[in-house]
C-alpha cells in the first residue's frame, strides 16, 4: 500500500512554494507516496483526514494559520504523522505561532549576506541514517541564522559569522542546516537549504538529504504501528 503524503503551499512566493513543492512531490512519487497537493489551508480543518497520512510537508513562508489548523497538526504528528520541510516554508512559516516553532525545533530570524551566498554545508559525521556517505558540500544560496531548540539533533551545519554585521562581535558559531526532532510520536525533519527551488539542482546533495529526511519522518506512523506505541506515554 501506497503511504500517503500532504504538501500545503503558499505565503511569499519570492521562495517559490508552488516549484519547491512540485519538486518534493516527484520525489515522494518516485517513493511510492501517494501525494496531494494544495493551495489552501482549509484541509488542515480535517482532524481525521491529517491522522491517516504518513507525512505533512508545509511550504508556506510567513502568513498566518489559524489556531485550530495549528492544533492539529499537532495532534496528528504527535499520533505519529510525520513533518518534514524545508528553508521558510516550514521554519519561517506562521512567525506568531510558538507553538509551530516548539513542534518544527527552530525558527528563521536573520540571513546575514542575503542571497548569492558561497559557503560550506558541513555534514556531521556519525550513525545517522540520513547523513550516512553524504560528504559536505558547497552551496551557493541564502545562509539561515536560526534559533534553535536544544533537543532537536542536528545532521549539518555551516560556519557564522562570515559577513560584517553586528553580530560578529560574538564568537563564531556553528549553525544547524539539517535537523530531526520527535514530536510525540511523529518525526520531524527540517533542511534550512531551499531559497530557491533550483539550489536542489545546483547541489545535488542538499536534494538528497532532502528526500532522505522526508522518507525518514513518514516512516514514523508504521514504526509507531509496529512497535506497539501510542502517544499517551508523551502526555
Amino acid at each position: 500500500m501506497s503511504k500517503k503524503a500532504l504538501i500545503f503551499q503558499g505565503g511569499w512566493d519570492g521562495h517559490e512554494p508552488k516549484l519547491v513543492s512540485a519538486r518534493f512531490g516527484r520525489i515522494l512519487e518516485k517513493n511510492d507516496y501517494e501525494v496531494k497537493i494544495t493551495d489552501s489551508q482549509d484541509i488542515l480543518a480535517d482532524l481525521l483526514y491529517l491522522k491517516t497520512l504518513d507525512l505533512i510537508i508545509p511550504c508556506w513562508t510567513m502568513g498566518e494559520i489559524k489556531p485550530e489548523y495549528s492544533t492539529n497538526i499537532r495532534e496528528a504528528v504527535s499520533c505519529g504523522t510525520g513533518l518534514a520541510g524545508c528553508h521558510g516554508g516550514m521554519c519561517d512559516a506562521f512567525r506568531n505561532d510558538t507553538d509551530w516553532q516548539f513542534m518544527t525545533g527552530g525558527q528563521w530570524v536573520s540571513h546575514p549576506g542575503a542571497d548569492g551566498i558561497d559557503y560550506t554545508v558541513n555534514i556531521n559525521k556519525g550513525a545517522n541514517p540520513i547523513t550516512e556517505g553524504l560528504e559536505d558540500f558547497k552551496v551557493c544560496s541564502e545562509q539561515y541564522y536560526l534559533h534553535v531548540d536544544p533537543a532537536i539533533e542536528v545532521l549539518a551545519t555551516t560556519r557564522f559569522p562570515v559577513y560584517r554585521g553586528m553580530h560578529c562581535a560574538n564568537k563564531p558559531v556553528d549553525m544547524p542546516v539539517a535537523w530531526t526532532k520527535f514530536w510525540g510520536l511523529g518525526r520531524v525533519f527540517y533542511n534550512s537549504l531551499g531559497h530557491h527551488d533550483d539550489v536542489f539542482e545546483k547541489s545535488p546533495t542538499a536534494e538528497i538529504l532532502m528526500e532522505r529526511g522526508m522518507l525518514w519522518a513518514g516512516e514514523g506512523r508504521q514504526y509507531a504501528i509496529e512497535h506497539g506505541l501510542t502517544n499517551e506515554i508523551y502526555k
